[in-house]
């Protein structure tokens, strides 16, 4: 064939380079959370999430989505649902890095804040796999709730070993968790669960059940265990459902298909029935929803810190594709349009890391009567303020590549891969309006207005807009929002907080812009409203991936 023309001005896709060595924005949000903080393995894994290796896993995992095997050819029941290779060197190279179990490993002085910038930098590489990691990450809390079961699992649950094989949990190196609560009637609306939990005895595990329903959502059914909820005797109640039972028996738990979902393509969820499978009670009977919500509040956390894991790579393609490609006789990254979208993205995304890490750290000190607050204050608002800004972000950063943003083929599919796994943090674990109520239930808890007015005073005189939200905040907060401005006052609680990490972490020119856009109104309606004041030049150099 005749060359029928030269390919000229197409920029290199974002490869072989190390993700955290160019993210400035978390450099400094760990070093304000967690000075003392050994950030070695943060740029092994850096570098591993951003070779071009473990991005063809991703994209690999993407493209042979998991498929289910219902029965084998004879007959027999199966439920197993088989994965691309690539699928098992992403869960492998998660869990060896210690995302599914550091905090309760020991070894760290901030645990929590170490494996939250380590699963921020995994998100940028495949987020889909994160999902049967951070549900084994937050299992353990609500686990201990049958100390004979935690006993046995809690050393697998933080093993760095990976084995997809389907064995008792005592002959595997490590294994994983998942949970199960709604139901199609319900929903979110967890209470109205038909499925039962009958009384079967009790043994080593102690109060055994058998349990018969069904679960509309049961994400990464391949889980060697999982936390649901079920209807006994004495009310709605947890239980540790394994698949394989302590003498080597397969559980009755049904597979009956697989979710075809928008994205999160590389992850199972499925739909299941439970055909008197056997269950161990975990906490009260009749207490099932606060005992698995220990594990909805740390799962939320990753909800926030994987938004903002997307967000930071959306700013790093369209980054790096403007500084590659030229347009009407200039690099795109110097037309003065594009500067301010760019600079406008930048600033969400470093706020959004600010506020993610932030909370992160309230977990590493549970017995502090302050962080305790600012966890049950900041988990809900940092959930719904971070994932909902998530889908607009993505879509702008997706049009500064054009059209080729907008196909999948190739590394820069990478953004149409984040464009449709965005909607996802905002909607699991609670969308919008459950982490909206979950504040106003926060606020009757302890001295919120107190712990709030504590942590923002640092940044009291720092910029006039953020000392007007500070001033009106508490008295807000004192005297509860009425349930239809919940959701208003979460985004102003999060724009303030994120503005008072700003203010102590981030250079003068991304706090001035931070606070003159959100706080001082002089923004508009989309991203690429920034004031001519802003210091573009600064706020784009910081944000470069490389």
């Amino acid at each position: 064939m005749h060359a029928t023309h030269e390919v000229l001005n197409q920029p290199v896709p974002l490869a072989g380079y190390n993700l955290f060595a160019g993210n400035r924005a978390l450099h400094d949000a760990l070093k304000f959370n967690a000075p003392a903080l050994d950030t070695t393995p943060l740029a092994e894994l850096g570098a591993l999430a951003g070779s071009e290796e473990f991005q063809a896993h991703a994209r690999l995992a993407n493209v042979h989505t998991p498929q289910l095997r219902t029965h084998d050819r004879y007959g027999h029941r199966l439920d197993e649902v088989e994965f691309h290779p690539s699928y098992h060197a992403l869960m492998g190279a998660a869990v060896a890095a210690g995302l599914h179990g550091t905090p309760w490993a020991g070894g760290s002085a901030s645990p929590h804040v170490l494996r939250a910038a380590g699963f921020m930098q995994f998100t940028e590489l495949e987020p889909s796999v994160l999902c049967p990691i951070s549900m084994t990450y937050a299992v353990t809390p609500a686990l201990r709730g049958n100390a004979k079961v935690h006993a046995d699992w809690a050393p697998k649950l933080t093993s760095r070993g990976y084995d997809p094989k389907l064995r008792p949990w005592r002959d595997k190196p490590g294994v994983t968790m998942g949970m199960g609560m709604t139901e199609k009637q319900g929903g979110s609306d967890v209470r109205a669960n038909t499925t039962q939990a009958a009384p079967d005895g009790e043994d080593g595990w102690g109060r055994r059940f058998r349990l018969t329903g069904h679960k509309w959502f049961f994400s990464a059914p391949m889980c060697d265990a999982f936390l649901v909820l079920a209807q006994a005797p004495q009310g709605l109640s947890c239980f540790f459902l394994p698949r394989v039972l302590p003498d080597g028996s397969v559980n009755a738990i049904r597979i009956q298909r697989l979710k075809d979902k928008l994205g999160n393509k590389a992850n199972a969820s499925s739909e299941v029935e439970f055909d008197e499978a056997f269950a161990w009670l975990v906490g009260d009977e009749g207490r099932g929803v606060p005992q698995i919500l220990e594990m909805g509040t740390m799962t939320r956390l990753d909800c926030a810190l994987g938004t903002s894991g997307l967000m930071r790579q959306a700013l790093s393609i369209a980054l790096d594709h403007t500084a590659q490609r030229s347009a009407f006789g200039k690099k795109l990254i110097e037309q003065p349009l594009m500067r301010n979208v760019l600079a406008d993205l930048a600033l969400e995304s470093e706020a959004a890391t600010a506020l993610a890490i932030r909370l992160a750290r309230a977990f590493d000190k549970p017995a502090d009567a302050h962080e305790a607050a600012m966890a049950r204050l900041l988990t809900p608002i940092a959930k719904f303020w971070i994932c909902k800004r998530g889908s607009a972000f993505a879509q702008e950063a997706m049009e500064c590549l054009g059209g080729n943003g907008y196909v999948e083929e190739g590394g820069q599919g990478t953004m149409a891969r984040i464009y449709r796994e965005m909607p996802l943090n905002s909607i699991w674990e609670g969308a919008g309006n459950i982490m909206a109520l979950d504040l106003l239930r926060a606020l009757r808890k302890g001295d919120a207005a107190a712990a709030l007015a504590q942590e923002l005073a640092p940044a009291r005189g720092a910029h006039t807009a953020l000392d007007r939200m500070v001033q009106s905040l508490p008295t807000r907060v004192e005297e509860l929002a009425t349930e239809t401005q919940a959701r208003r006052l979460a985004q102003d609680v999060a724009l303030t907080v994120q503005a008072a990490m700003l203010a102590q972490a981030a250079p003068a020119a991304v706090f001035a812009a931070f606070c003159d856009s959100r706080l001082g109104g002089d923004w508009g309606q989309a991203f690429g409203t920034l004031p001519a004041s802003a210091d573009f030049d600064t706020i784009i150099a910081r944000a470069l991936p490389r």
